[in-house]
């Protein structure tokens, strides 16, 4: 897990959100780019605002679940820690920290917010894995199909009336 939210992209990150970028340019229309303020999801942010001449705009609520006491530490860690359940992963909270339920119920006001404030028009959301998986588990009816995005993907998150309907994953 990682150790500080100041940790930023590496050259292999900055390559993947140039690629997104291009491919977000040929595939959208988007007005502008809403961030977590953590390092790698802002500079991943940057890149695309810039590529795609948009504004960008830090949003708190989309920052990453906080892993607490279990920063730094490897991610099979948590296999030794009280309370992990593998068939429970998303009420588990890590000591000091957040569960995946906690960062659906801070996310998915953001998510529903931002639907309202943007309606008829395309946004970038560039966030974090839990994050994601908080909003699919949410949009998919469980959080048994609440995939972990991969670096750089796309998750496309269709909203009508202020309200988020459905989510897709394209090619």
């Amino acid at each position: 897990f990682t150790t500080s939210p100041a940790v930023g992209l590496t050259d292999n990150g900055r390559l993947q959100a140039l690629s997104v970028a291009d491919k977000i340019g040929r595939l959208y229309r988007p007005s502008r780019v809403l961030t977590s303020p953590y390092a790698r999801a802002r500079q991943t942010a940057e890149i695309i605002a810039q590529v795609l001449d948009l504004e960008l705009m830090i949003e708190d609520g989309l920052r990453e679940q906080s892993y607490g006491a279990l920063a730094g530490q490897p991610y099979d860690a948590v296999f030794t820690t009280a309370g992990y359940d593998r068939e429970r992963v998303w009420a588990w909270r890590p000591p000091g920290g957040e569960s995946l339920q906690d960062v659906r119920e801070r996310v998915l006001p953001v998510f529903e917010r931002l639907a309202a404030q943007h309606r008829g028009t395309e946004v970038v959301v560039v966030s974090h894995g839990g994050v994601m998986a908080a909003v699919r588990a949410t949009l998919a009816g469980g959080w048994n199909h609440a995939l972990v995005p991969p670096n750089a993907g796309i998750f496309l998150v269709r909203h009508s009336e202020g309200r988020l309907l459905t989510l897709e994953v394209p090619d």
